[in-house]
């Protein structure tokens, strides 16, 4: 990218080719500032007739899939509807970097041709609209994942995920907002600007799959990809009311995407799917496995898809699960709501015949900074290297007002290049070497404590799965999002997990309480944010997790635990409208 012109020159012309790009006719007025919930405005604004209503807001992917097939849709409707109805969605949240109206609109009507010359389907997935994570390359377009210098960077081939995706007869919709570098929980950066929670536009939707996460919420996306490393599939399916997992590294195939930090390989950054129901999350994981990914991606192990390990023929077959409960990590209580929700979803559980029981958080503390201490131990030159290119300064705080400082920067005025304060130290090969080795020691460590479990479980079987919260409070103001320990433990253990949705910030449920024994500053300063009134309607959600590469008896599991937490679920969360 040519210095030739200054950064915020080349980041505004490319935020107006965006914000050029979207229909005349699909537009809407712009909201005004104090309306936060804005789940609405698709159904009321008049951009959408009654059927392409009907078809945006069916959540399950799986009926989706079936009305396809049957003809009952076409590929051509529910693109068309699903495509106004991001638009929509960018226009509230400002959550897409790219709509794909042409090529997919071409797609569609190619399938649909397919279809009725050959009254076959053309995939497993034929006309679903799928939405991607701005790090997936696509032939032809460009990957920014957030950095002025890469704006104009066009792909030259797809990655593998796209390609497998297509071959499944998928149609590629959008692609989706980021923070800068992705290693943020809050998704902002200098070309796009900021994405906001469609539940309380006062509050984030998360990071760094932010642009999925309020995507999908607002119904502009059946079926998303995001990418985690920390939890960021998980802080924004939590944050959004949505499913998100975090499968297990190297499950699904990442060649040919984009990352941060690439070449860092043992804390790896995974691929998975986010959806408004769990059908979504199961029929991207059967899917894409019976692909053989193993054959395109060199890391990908050779594991189809196991239907007995679904059944969970390891796990007494379903009948009655032991399920351990992580109510805090010992270092950061979460917040009134997030432990009402654990509490609902330990009662029901309970009510339902299963069996919990309360998971004593063992080296968290360690492991997390185990993982940081690799994730930022070449002391942010990859991040640094790449703003560089254009001058673009490592952004280091998510405030409003040093954000739009930085972007309306007169000449030589700019803000010093300089790293995040959380980037403490350059590491040397052997002190990176000794952080590995830590960390396989304390994942064994671990490994024993959830065998252990078999002593308390009453099934002659460890645990089969824990409940833990995703974050330690609900979706938070923007630039405040600042503790990704409860998702970073899996990421460590490398664990997969599902985030799910149970229930909203409720200012009368959800009162604030009165503290005097803290765990540490960390603590005290997570209980003084909370503000019920600010926090109102935020979703909230919890994750559960499984044993490393157990995906398919994790979303077994979730099939016999999703129903009952529904039994209790709020509503709206529940179906995202």
């Amino acid at each position: 990218m040519s210095q030739s012109k200054r950064w915020q020159e080349i980041a505004l012309n490319r935020k107006r080719q965006q914000e050029d790009s979207i229909p005349k006719e699909w537009r809407i007025p712009t909201p005004q500032a104090d309306l936060l919930n804005v789940l609405s405005i698709p159904a009321t604004c008049g951009i959408l007739n009654e059927r392409e209503l009907t078809i945006t807001e069916e959540n399950d992917v799986d009926r989706i899939l079936e009305k396809l097939a049957s003809g009952t849709w076409t590929s051509l409707e529910i693109v068309t509807s699903t495509l106004k109805r991001a638009a929509i969605a960018q226009q509230l949240t400002n959550c897409v970097t790219e709509l794909y109206i042409e090529s997919a609109l071409a797609r569609a009507r190619f399938l649909d041709d397919h279809l009725a010359k050959t009254g076959v389907k053309f995939g497993p997935l034929h006309g679903l609209p799928v939405s991607l994570k701005d790090q997936f390359c696509i032939e032809g377009s460009e990957t920014i994942m957030g950095y002025v210098s890469w704006v104009g960077r066009i792909a030259k081939r797809n990655s593998v995920l796209v390609d497998i995706l297509l071959e499944l007869g998928a149609v590629i919709i959008a692609k989706t907002n980021v923070p800068q570098s992705l290693m943020w929980g809050e998704t902002y950066n200098h070309v796009f600007g900021r994405t906001t929670n469609p539940y309380n536009r006062s509050l984030t939707s998360g990071g760094s799959s932010g642009g999925e996460g309020a995507l999908i919420a607002l119904g502009g996306s059946p079926l998303g990809v995001g990418t985690d490393i920390g939890g960021s599939i998980r802080i924004p399916g939590s944050f959004c009311g949505l499913y998100g997992l975090r499968p297990s590294s190297n499950r699904f195939p990442y060649q040919g995407a984009l990352n941060s930090m690439a070449g860092q390989e043992s804390v790896t950054s995974v691929l998975g799917p986010m959806s408004r129901t769990l059908s979504g999350l199961k029929v991207f994981t059967k899917c894409v496995l019976d692909t053989r990914p193993w054959d395109r991606d060199p890391v990908v192990p050779r594991m189809p898809w196991n239907q007995q390990a679904y059944e969970l023929i390891e796990h007494g077959n379903g009948g009655k699960l032991c399920i351990g409960i992580l109510v805090h990590d010992g270092h950061t209580m979460p917040h009134p709501p997030i432990l009402r929700a654990l509490k609902m979803v330990r009662e029901a559980l309970e009510k339902a015949g299963h069996h919990t029981i309360e998971w004593e958080p063992r080296w968290h503390e360690e492991l997390y900074q185990t993982q940081w201490d690799i994730e930022t131990g070449d002391l942010a030159e990859d991040i640094l290297t790449e703003c560089s290119a254009t001058g673009e300064p490592h952004i280091t705080s998510f405030k409003e007002e040093d954000v739009m400082a930085a972007l309306h920067a007169l000449p030589g005025e700019d803000p010093p290049q300089q790293r995040s304060p959380f980037y403490t130290r350059h590491l040397t090969a052997y002190q990176l070497w000794k952080l590995h080795e830590r960390k396989r020691e304390l994942r064994k460590l671990y490994l024993d404590y959830w065998q252990s479990s078999r002593e308390r479980t009453g099934t002659d079987r460890p645990i089969d799965c824990l409940i833990s919260p995703v974050a330690p409070f609900a979706a938070t103001p923007h630039a405040l999002n600042n503790n990704c320990n409860y998702t970073m433990l899996f990421n460590g253990l490398d664990y997969p997990a599902i985030a799910f949705p149970v229930t909203a910030v409720d200012p009368q449920k959800d009162p604030s309480v009165n503290r005097s024994q803290f765990f540490g500053e960390a603590d005290q300063a997570n209980h003084k944010m909370y503000d019920p009134v600010v926090f109102k309607d935020a979703p909230v959600g919890l994750q559960v997790a499984a044993r490393t590469m157990e995906e398919e008896a994790l979303l077994g599991m979730m099939q016999i635990i999703d129903p009952i937490i529904d039994t209790i679920r709020e509503v709206k969360v529940y179906t995202g409208m």
